[in-house]
């Protein structure tokens, strides 16, 4: 398939019905707003507007921080490239939104991922887990990289897993010799979305003293051999500019950008 034809199967089968909120977390659809949320510690929300804006984009815009200040939630409205209106961005800087890094949206056939060779450095193990110290070093790493906090990763993740263990699956890289208690060396998780042909991939991030030894795309490709045997066809990827060309390398093709836009209460 095309680029352009991936990004319409990717539109109309995952943004337009909202199929790729997180499991747990409450879905509404309130006039052109899709809204995802958590309440209580811990939680947040999201907010895309895949339908554009209607006639008055600030008035929308308004009753979004409403609703999410009301409830004592930050949150995040992230943007599609090809989202109306053209000046969304600007709209929600005058609001108070912060813009953070943008990403490209990476979209693809699991069959062309599974195409090519990987091979992991014989000292290392690749395997998928559910044991809670495995969650922890798993979020020992992802601070570390991201600064996103320790028990916010923990927490949610290893939360998320034990609710819903047929729509993720969680893997780590560390070294043969240290396991199971030496620190993870790449983690990563693919995310299942029910009737839509569509896995999502997240994680990914490695130590830096273990970059371009193949780990990224051995566990790209050992999960893409998941998303074969449980009968998906395609791949999504939120990709930095980091892992974007890796992933284009394989296979895989740059859609179209996203810039999420926080909120915090």
């Amino acid at each position: 398939m095309t680029p352009d034809e991936l990004l319409d199967v990717f539109h109309h089968r995952i943004r337009l019905p909202d199929a790729d909120t997180i499991p747990g977390w409450k879905t509404e659809h309130v006039g052109p707003v899709h809204r995802s949320y958590l309440d209580g510690p811990g939680g947040g929300g999201f907010v895309e507007t895949p339908r554009g804006l209607g006639a008055d984009p600030d008035a929308v815009i308004a009753g979004e921080i409403a609703f999410f200040r009301e409830r004592g939630l930050s949150f995040e409205w992230k943007i599609y490239a090809y989202d109306e209106p053209a000046d969304l961005g600007e709209r929600l800087i005058a609001a108070g939104f912060v813009p953070e890094d943008p990403e490209t949206l990476i979209l693809g056939e699991v069959d062309r991922i599974l195409q090519r060779p990987s091979a992991l450095p014989s000292k290392v193990l690749l395997r998928d887990v559910d044991e809670q110290a495995d969650f922890h070093r798993i979020a020992v790493l992802m601070d570390a990289l991201w600064h996103n906090g320790l028990e916010r990763i923990e927490e949610r993740l290893s939360a998320e897993a034990r609710m819903f263990p047929d729509r993720l699956v969680v893997s780590l890289i560390e070294e043969a010799l240290k396991a199971p208690d030496g620190p993870a060396l790449t983690a990563a998780w693919i995310r299942f979305h029910p009737g839509t042909g569509f896995a999502s991939l997240w994680g990914g991030g490695t130590l830096p003293e273990w970059r371009r030894q193949g780990l990224y795309s051995a566990i790209l490709v050992h999960r893409a051999k998941i998303a074969s045997e449980r009968g998906y066809a395609f791949l999504r990827v939120d990709a930095s500019e980091d892992s974007r060309p890796i992933l284009q390398k394989l296979g895989l093709h740059a859609v179209t950008t996203t810039t999420p836009y926080a909120f915090t209460i």
